[in-house]
């Protein structure tokens, strides 16, 4: 997958682990109430550029 935008960027959590596992718990919720085996979410922080 390739995604382009000015306007975000992959948001970056510094070592925030308890961050990183919330997004972790949301893909397995997210799994299970699917069916789909793997989901993964990408967090977008927006940016102070714009399109």
């Amino acid at each position: 997958m390739d995604i382009h935008s000015n306007s975000y960027r992959i948001a970056a959590f510094d070592n925030r682990e308890e961050v990183v596992e919330v997004i972790r718990e949301a893909e397995s919720a997210i799994a299970k109430m699917t069916g789909i085996p793997e989901v993964t979410l990408i967090a977008y922080e927006k940016t102070d550029s714009g399109e």
